[in-house]
């Protein structure tokens, strides 16, 4: 760029003091310097955007490659899934056919029974929306914690000494 030392700037003030006059120049100085603050937040605001669009850029190539890799994931669990479902048909078949089932004899029994091979769910009894405590009371009693909590102003009242009225 332009390499301004301090003996240019000083004839660029003393041309200028004579061309603008003493009365103009510091009005002038100031629009200039003005100016040149604009002019600064101007070229500072493009160089953010540029950067703004170049990591938006970056992202979106490294969002498409997550995107990629996360197929490549998805189809390999698909393709172990089915073979897994494949073995375990194949397994649970051996065992379930009739002449399996003869000559195990348990399962005939149970069925016999009416009982169900695998016991149905039953939901807990307990009220979901009641908020529970993470600490208990008896616990926080023994060792001291706060249960309550107290104010500023409470905490004062409540541990100020007594005075002593005659």
């Amino acid at each position: 760029m332009i390499d301004l030392g301090i003996s240019k700037l000083a004839m660029i003030g003393a041309v200028a003091l004579i061309v603008i006059g003493p009365e103009k120049l510091p009005k002038v100085a100031r629009t200039v310097g003005a100016l040149l603050g604009k002019a600064q937040r101007y070229v500072a605001d493009v160089k953010a955007e540029v950067s703004r669009s170049i990591e938006l850029e970056e992202l979106k190539k490294m969002k498409e490659t997550m995107e990629g890799a996360a197929k490549d994931v998805a189809s390999s669990v698909q393709t172990s899934a089915s073979d897994f479902e494949k073995s375990w048909s194949d397994a649970t078949n051996e065992y379930s056919s009739p002449s399996s089932m003869g000559a195990m004899g348990h399962s005939d029994a149970l069925s016999d029974l009416g009982q169900p091979l695998v016991p149905a769910y039953k939901n807990p009894d307990k009220n979901w929306r009641v908020k529970q405590k993470a600490v208990p009371q008896w616990y926080k009693a023994r060792n001291g914690v706060k249960a309550r909590v107290q104010s500023g102003a409470a905490r004062v009242a409540r541990f100020r000494p007594k005075s002593r009225l005659p």
